[in-house]
């Protein structure tokens, strides 16, 4: 059993956290922005007053954070993990953020004789709460097998990618292949029913063919019958996209189609939409054809 601290409750981090706590660890959590969860609190996890204490009494530190600047200030801020941090712990960052600053903040958590690991994820609440995400690992590889029964318990897909940034370098890419296959299952349906077939028949047939895809099982579902709840929100697919493009050309390479899919992105967060899911890119393209996937 380890003593673990988890800070970032929201969507993906809850259930996460309750498999570790399933799993037979001792929680630590502290509130930033979501609220506690009150089943894993009545389930002996101890509420802590500040990152610092989190660090303190854990031995190790998982973050799942929106974005770079909030696993920054929880690292490094007042009262932050690093100020309550000592020799042999691990820090573990499952948030999605700039492979970049993830290097930074590595080095930055070594000089306390600590060990950095970035892990973040792909799946999605369905994933989180089945415990059955893909989890895309930067660290060396000692300290990810030290840490591997931990990722064992929230996912399937676990791969150690490389050294720090790895994770997040994979991650990205991720986000890349799956705002393309969610904008290529927005056109194709979006096509067909304009023509005046039953989208939720093409979709049926096409899940039997080359052109399956979980996006297609799962997302194609959702622009067929209108359940655009998050999931997994538009303006966190936004700031994913982000770092793929200031990435890219950091890099001088040109990403045409995931710049596409970010202006798209960004016609449903003008309307208002950044907290639909991002199966809600379809809205964007149906605008321009006045007229619904139904």
């Amino acid at each position: 059993m380890s003593k673990i601290g988890f800070i970032g409750l929201g969507i993906m981090g809850r259930p996460m956290a309750g498999h570790l706590q399933a799993g037979g660890h001792e929680l630590y959590l502290v509130k930033h922005r979501s609220p506690l969860p009150r089943e894993i609190l009545e389930g002996g996890a101890t509420e802590c007053k500040s990152a610092k204490e989190i660090a303190e009494r854990s031995e190790i530190i998982i973050l799942m954070l929106p974005d770079t600047p909030d696993v920054e200030q929880v690292l490094f801020g007042e009262g932050g993990v690093a100020a309550g941090l000592n020799k042999g712990k691990t820090v573990i960052d499952m948030s999605s953020i700039s492979p970049i600053a993830t290097k930074d903040f590595a080095a930055r958590i070594n000089e306390f004789s600590c060990d950095y690991i970035d892990a973040p994820v792909s799946g999605g609440e369905v994933g989180a709460k089945n415990a059955a995400l893909t989890i895309m690992v930067g660290a060396n590889k000692p300290v990810f097998e030290k840490v591997k029964p931990l990722f064992e318990l929230m996912g399937k897909n676990i791969t150690l990618v490389g050294e720090n940034g790895a994770g997040q370098t994979c991650k990205v890419a991720n986000q890349i292949v799956v705002a393309l296959n969610i904008e290529a299952v927005s056109e194709a349906l979006l096509f067909a029913s304009k023509a005046g077939v039953d989208p939720a028949k093409v979709r049926e047939a096409l899940m039997g063919g080359f052109a399956a895809s979980k996006i297609l099982e799962v997302h194609g579902e959702r622009m067929i019958k209108r359940t655009f709840d998050p999931g997994f929100r538009i303006r966190l697919h936004q700031k994913d996209l982000n770092l793929a493009l200031q990435g890219a050309r950091a890099l001088g390479l040109s990403l045409p189609n995931t710049a596409s899919a970010q202006e798209l992105f960004n016609a449903c967060a003008a309307a208002g939409g950044g907290d639909w899911d991002h199966s809600a890119m379809v809205r964007a393209l149906e605008g321009m054809a006045h007229h619904k996937v139904a």
